[in-house]
This record gives structure tokens, sequence and C-alpha cells, in this order.
């Protein structure tokens, strides 16, 4: 079910630390007047610090709110995760949004290199389902920390339909415009949820930590696929304002390294 009237536009930045302390906190507070909403940190663990002591020491640079992007539910157990993402949201004042999945393609090596247990892929959803319940109840009726779901099969498309308040999907970097109207069309969304675009190719630019370093951006682009967006901030602010048009989708996620340059289009769509 599509919202009738659109939904503001909003726009988050995936801002792992991949330099020195101080170039990453330069970074953040140029984000603060930009347009942008959320910083974003994801969850790889050694790959770079952990996404909840990050995530607090950002929220005390700015005012911006802060998210996980997204926490692979696999890796700590579903209380913690909820006990982590509760304190955050009381932390930060209810600035904090708790972003959460099944985990990134080849978990499963991962899970088995750091000694932890390796659910079943079936069993996943469920450890979603889990630490959003546990987040729920530790929120208690004062507060309400928002959930972002991650999601691929259908296991995970109906947790989310129950219990998210967006909704982002999990698909081939090279999937067509079509192919993900149709992801679209088939998602149970009658409680009309926030619907998230992760954008990892910007022009000829692959934002870490959101695709892969091996990610042929030509073979995305020639797909037309919605993980790509032109570097012209033009032609740029004109696909966002036909995706969320076409598709619903209102609140975009882009790579730290292309925030700046996409900056004045943010600005503009923001409101700003």
């Amino acid at each position: 079910m599509a919202s009738l009237e659109p939904r503001p536009l909003r726009f988050g930045v995936v801002a792992p630390i991949t330099t020195d302390l101080a170039t990453w906190r330069d970074h953040l507070l140029g984000l603060a007047d930009s347009g942008y909403s959320t910083i974003l940190m994801p969850d790889v663990p050694q790959w770079h610090p952990a996404p909840g002591p990050a995530l607090a020491v950002a929220a005390t640079l700015t005012d911006l709110r802060v998210g996980t992007w997204v926490y692979a539910s696999p890796v700590r157990p579903p209380w913690s995760t909820a006990w982590e993402a509760h304190s955050l949201s009381v932390l930060t004042n209810g600035r904090f949004e708790m972003g959460i999945g099944t985990g990134r393609p080849g978990i499963a090596d991962q899970l088995r290199d750091l000694g932890l247990p390796v659910a079943p892929v079936s069993e996943r959803a469920g450890q979603v389902r889990e630490a959003v319940m546990a987040l729920r109840e530790l929120d208690g009726p004062d507060l309400h920390t928002p959930v972002v779901m991650a999601v691929g099969g259908p296991k995970a498309q109906a947790v989310a339909a129950e219990l998210a308040d967006t909704v982002t999907f999990v698909m081939p970097q090279t999937e067509t415009r079509t192919e993900t109207a149709q992801r679209i069309q088939q998602f149970d969304n009658r409680r009309d949820v926030e619907l998230a675009l992760h954008v990892p190719v910007i022009g000829d630019s692959v934002a870490p930590f959101m695709a892969g370093p091996d990610t042929d951006t030509a073979a995305v682009r020639a797909a037309d696929s919605l993980a790509f967006l032109p570097a012209d901030p033009p032609a740029a602010a004109e696909e966002i304002r036909r995706r969320r048009e076409e598709h619903g989708f209102s609140y975009f996620v882009f790579g730290a390294d292309v925030a700046g340059p996409l900056a004045p289009v943010v600005a503009e769509l923001a409101g700003r």
C-alpha cells in the first residue's frame, strides 16, 4: 500500500571509521548542516570499531540522528543487541534508530572465524524478531526506538511487515529497475512503513562497506539498477524524485565518500 501523500525525503550517510579519528570527526561535523538526517555505522567485526561505541561518539559531535546500517543479528544474542540499541536510544535522547538484518553474504565463515555459533539461515529471521521484541520490552511505553530492517527472503519480509518502522531491500546490485519494482509490489506494506534505498554506487564511486571492492560499476549502471545514481547533481536529484514517485522510496542512504559532492542535492531535497 502506497502513501496517499509522498513522505518527506531524508538522507543517511554510512560513515565507518576508515581514517584517523580527527579526520572522521571533522567529516561528521561537516555533515551537520548539509541536509543529511542520519549518521550510520556498519556492523562488520574486526574491520573497524564496534558500531555502538562509534555511534555514541558520533552523537556527541552533532545533533543528527545516528543508527546502525545494519546490525548483523547472528553476531550477538538478540537480547544483547536490544540492550545496546535501547541504551543508545536513551543516551542520545531518542536520536538512535536500530537497523538490523540477518547478515551480509559470507557471514557464516566470519562467525566460524570468531568462534561464534552459526545459526541455520532458516532461523535468522527469528533472531531479528527476538531482538526487536526484546527492544520493545526494554523501551517500555514511553520510548519507541525506530527499527529499520534489511530484508531479502519471505521470512525476513514477513517479520518486517509486522514489526519494522522502515524497510530496505537486500537485492543484487545488478537487479533491474523492473525487478525491484516487482519486489516492492510483492512486499506486504499494509502498515505503510517507510521504504529506504541503499545506494552504494554513485557514478564510478563504490562506497566502502556498502558494496564489495570488486563491484562492476558499469554493469550496475547498465542494468538500470536502483543501486546506482548518477554523479551529476541535477541528474541525481531528478532520479531521487522519480524513485519516490514511482516506487515509494523516501529514505536514501549513501556512502561517506560522496556525501560532500551530493550535499547541495540533499539540502535542496530535504528542504534545507
